[in-house]
């Protein structure tokens, strides 16, 4: 891929990944990503944001053989999707200098051997950088998503260079997002899964990035924002706004018995005018859940008996729920048992570190009886009921 000419003076360099599946050996990537890397040509300096994962340095290189100087590099993250070749680059401009945070630069001479030091220039929260007829102004947006994470604000043109900011994990050749429906969904799966668990400080980095006169926003993934309003307004709904008139059921059922149960819930739910979205973990992947951990207003855990404890997909659906946080203010579980119900407790225990409203569990043993389908019907009233009060049912 040639460079792409964003204005004038900017040109998108970088690379499109369309086969990775998957992210910090953790995180499904359905439609692949982009690195993005942002060539500055001011009228005396030349500056590189960021660079791109050692993988595909090959891409970066060959685009920078049209680059006769860079005289900066700009550092925005440490992580090496965004920092792994910076060491090439210093090889092909020996002279160029890394501008990063403070915390950042302690981190690159951590994460790749060999970087000079003295080649590495920090700044501070608002210090400015010009490139002679073009201004950088570093803005400290830590914890989106590590510590020592800033974005760079070309004052000229009103472009915020964002980092992992309102990314997106999306291959495509589509440079400018518009206000495309498809890219809105891989942002929501982006912030469900790396965002979400820091949202607190999301919040304060959106507040922070009010004073500033937004025209364009460049994320290191995924396409430009030429309508900023299209990724600004969504991230403020997702950090910000309530959670939805909707119960999210994760569940595992080895002989049905389960299934019967979340069946019947479901359908007593529905009859309540309430949303539920049941994901079947044998199936499920990590992304479905985060995402929808956005809007649930209420979790139901659902897993049979399984040697005394929850089966381990539950458990494991559990530990993710604590890492993402959800907003969602209740919590329960339905499941069933053969000779012993022992995973109530267990369940409890588990559960207790998310914090939050805990309804009644409903277990039954074996397929769920009459008294068991009552009980689930008393759930549903209940959900519905702490639904109102919320003030999340549609009037």
């Amino acid at each position: 891929m040639n460079p792409r000419q964003i204005t004038n003076q900017i040109d998108l360099l970088g690379a499109i990944d369309w086969d990775r599946t998957v992210f910090d050996s953790l995180i499904p990537l359905p439609d692949g990503t982009t690195y993005n890397s942002y060539l500055l040509k001011g009228s005396e300096k030349t500056a590189l944001i960021d660079t791109v994962e050692p993988g595909k340095a090959y891409v970066l290189m060959n685009q920078l053989t049209q680059v006769p100087e860079i005289d900066y590099i700009i550092s925005l993250h440490a992580e090496q999707d965004h920092s792994g070749t910076i060491p090439l680059v210093l090889e092909q401009y020996p002279n160029a200098v890394v501008y990063t945070s403070q915390k950042e630069k302690l981190m690159l001479l951590d994460l790749l051997p060999g970087l000079n030091p003295d080649q590495i220039i920090t700044v501070e929260d608002g210090e400015q950088l010009s490139l002679g007829d073009l201004t950088l102004k570093f803005i400290y947006t830590p914890w989106v998503h590590w510590p020592e994470t800033m974005s760079a604000y070309l004052i000229e043109e009103n472009i915020l260079f964002s980092c992992d900011f309102f990314g997106a994990h999306l291959a495509t050749s589509k440079m400018f997002a518009d206000e495309d429906p498809l890219v809105l969904a891989s942002n929501k799966l982006y912030y469900a899964q790396i965002m979400q668990p820091l949202r607190k400080f999301v919040s304060k980095n959106l507040e922070k990035l009010e004073r500033y006169d937004i025209d364009m926003i460049c994320p290191s993934h995924g396409p430009i924002y030429n309508i900023p309003e299209f990724i600004l307004s969504a991230y403020d709904e997702w950090v910000n706004g309530t959670t939805k008139n909707v119960v999210m059921i994760p569940y595992v059922s080895m002989h049905n018995s389960t299934l019967r149960m979340v069946e019947y819930l479901m359908s007593s739910l529905c009859d309540r005018g309430i949303m539920v979205q049941p994901y079947n973990l044998e199936a499920a992947d990590i992304g479905q859940l985060a995402t929808c951990m956005i809007d649930a207003s209420t979790i139901i855990l659902a897993s049979p008996t399984l040697l005394g404890n929850p089966h381990p997909l539950l458990a494991n659906a559990i530990s993710l729920t604590a890492l993402v946080k959800p907003k969602a203010p209740f919590l329960g579980y339905i499941g069933s048992y053969g000779w012993g119900d022992t995973v109530s407790k267990k369940i409890a225990q588990m559960a207790a570190p998310l914090k939050k409203e805990v309804l009644p569990f409903v277990t039954a043993k074996g397929y769920p009886n009459e008294a068991a389908k009552q009980k689930l019907d008393d759930l549903a009233q209940l959900i519905f009921e702490k639904h109102t009060e919320l003030g999340v049912l549609p009037k």
